[in-house]
């Protein structure tokens, strides 16, 4: 299977474009604002499960595949791979489409945990749909 013929895995969350403010001195966009655009899609898609407040308690198995380039949309790919008592684990995809362009490719992925939080921040059983 060619690149550009992957799927991504999960369901589509959010879906934002790449722009100045976001790159580095190389001139690709920051790892750390994907991380927190992955870290945005992840929290809603927990949320969602949990039927209340989360928190993002760690960020494992994060690869950077290919970096993103300004006005590049960037498209956050999100799903459930664990359930526990409190805790989620959240797979995320994070993929690249040029601008002008339909092909799109995967720039990173990570797993990301989550904890379901009660009115006073402790964690609480999450209560699934």
């Amino acid at each position: 299977m060619r690149e550009h013929d992957a799927m991504p895995s999960g369901e589509l969350t959010i879906r934002v474009v790449a722009m100045p403010a976001d790159i580095n001195p190389a001139g690709d966009i920051f790892g750390g604002w994907l991380m927190s655009q992955m870290d945005l899609a992840a929290s809603t898609t927990a949320a969602l499960c949990a039927g209340g407040r989360c928190a993002t308690v760690a960020i494992d198995r994060v690869v950077f595949h290919r970096p993103v380039s300004v006005v590049d949309e960037v498209s956050i790919y999100t799903q459930i791979t664990k359930i526990g008592r409190t805790s989620m684990t959240i797979a995320v995809e994070a993929w690249r489409r040029v601008r002008h362009a339909s092909v799109r490719q995967k720039v990173t992925e990570g797993h990301f945990v989550f904890v379901a939080l009660d009115e006073n921040g402790r964690p609480r059983p999450v209560d699934t749909p």
